[in-house]
């Protein structure tokens, strides 16, 4: 951002979020600049009530900085909507989420939006004008307010935010002229970030469902294209090898639980592997917890070897899997299903539910017979098995081994420039509100 320039002049801001800030600025609370903060309920009955269509009712999955999300929006009746009239959302509201693990995230209601509603765990900050609501909108996702969040947040000892907490917090505002260039030089670097970081999620995405394709064709048809080919006897599996056998998955392997019951978590001590650590067939450390197993209540332990596969059993990620290598032990399975492999090779098996034929046509379906998404050992028993060879299935490991290798690098380096461009949107929003940068003349 050096190409931006200073303000001609500043001062003491006399807030250590701020230090100093240009001369001409004010200070102020969020309480003086709302005309209201509040936020909403759950209906009663919960989300018994929710409907298909109706009244849009947002919650905090809906909220990002980038703007409201509503492919899993939730609608209540207008009689719902009624008894929490006093949560109604208007245009140039501002929208924060102020419990749970989005806490802190926000944006800004647009000039012309449809009937919604909140619920409790969204907050709404509606400025004195929509100039105003601009400005806190813009305020909100800089380092100098998620500094204040974090702060009330810790001091009050839970995750949450009050509204006594929200209306204490400090802004620099600048004169109200001033609002309106800010932001459209604001709105226009933001855009073209967004822009970028969209184009290359969508390449991550392209990349990951080629990875899918490469190991489904695999693990499906093989690797030498002039293989003679039977019909599978399933229509939308069509042939596969001749020389392969068909297996129930529970021939293959022996399906075990992880715990019952969440034993206290410990800063340090044995790493419970849990479904929030399976990603894309491997085990991440973001969110590992660590646990002493004399806590654990069932005492139903299942230490964890390497070759065992985590299979995920419930939620939004019922199905998906990763597996054990070496340096993840020693550790204890959380509370999803556990797979050792039998008389097949674990990691031919961990490609085989990775791949479409057996996730999304066998699993997926599964998992969905229940009215939330669940799998069981049973289920998953049930599904089949497309078996080579032994030889055959050390060629398609070793295959497959180097070709993800390659796309997981790939998928690796966009999402490190992913985390780059966030960064500088967030310093570049940082810096103008507070007036490092004077953006009133940027181009």
């Amino acid at each position: 951002m050096s190409h931006y320039k200073p303000y001609p002049a500043y001062k003491d801001s006399g807030v250590a979020w701020l230090e100093q800030v240009p001369e001409h600025w004010q200070i102020k609370q969020l309480k003086y600049l709302a005309s209201h903060i509040g936020s909403g309920k759950t209906p009663s009955g919960g989300a018994e009530v929710y409907q298909d269509a109706g009244v849009l009712f947002l919650r905090s999955q809906n909220v990002y900085e980038d703007g409201l999300r509503l492919d899993d929006a939730a609608f209540i009746s207008d009689e719902v909507d009624e008894e929490m009239k006093g949560s109604r959302v208007r245009p140039c509201d501002v929208l924060l989420n102020i419990t749970g693990a989005s806490i802190g995230r926000s944006c800004l209601v647009p000039e012309i939006f449809q009937r919604a509603n909140v619920n409790q765990h969204v907050c709404i900050i509606r400025g004195e004008a929509p100039v105003i609501s601009k400005w806190i909108s813009l305020c909100l996702p800089s380092k100098a307010v998620q500094a204040q969040i974090d702060f009330s947040q810790n001091g009050a000892g839970r995750e949450g935010l009050n509204f006594e907490q929200i209306g204490n917090m400090l802004v620099a505002l600048p004169p109200a002229e001033e609002v309106d260039e800010i932001a459209g030089s604001l709105d226009r670097e933001t855009a073209r970030i967004d822009a970028l970081v969209a184009k290359k999620t969508r390449f991550i995405e392209l990349l990951r469902e080629k990875r899918q394709a490469l190991i489904t064709h695999a693990v499906t048809k093989g690797l030498d294209p002039n293989v003679k080919m039977k019909d599978s006897g399933v229509e939308w599996l069509g042939e596969v090898p001749e020389h392969w056998s068909i297996r129930s998955f529970k021939h293959l392997a022996g399906i075990r639980y992880g715990i019952g019951e969440p034993p206290a978590y410990k800063p340090e001590g044995t790493p419970l592997i849990r479904a929030t650590n399976v990603d894309a067939g491997c085990i991440s450390s973001d969110g590992l917890v660590y646990v002493d197993p004399a806590d654990i209540p069932d005492k139903r332990i299942v230490w964890l070897t390497p070759g065992d596969i985590i299979v995920v059993r419930s939620g939004a990620y019922t199905g998906d899997s990763a597996i054990i290598r070496e340096h993840h032990c020693p550790a204890i399975a959380g509370f999803d299903m556990v797979v050792s492999s039998k008389g097949v090779s674990p990691y031919y098996l961990q490609y085989a539910l990775l791949s479409r034929y057996l996730k999304s046509n066998q699993i997926d379906l599964e998992k969905m017979r229940a009215a939330q998404p669940h799998l069981n050992a049973e289920e998953l028993g049930s599904c089949f098995v497309l078996l080579p060879p032994p030889i055959e299935q050390e060629s398609i490991i070793e295959f497959l081994d180097h070709s993800t290798k390659r796309v997981d690098g790939i998928i690796s380096k966009t999402l490190l420039s992913i985390d780059l461009l966030k960064e500088r949107r967030s310093a570049l929003i940082t810096a103008a509100v507070t007036g490092q940068i004077d953006l009133r003349e940027a181009v």
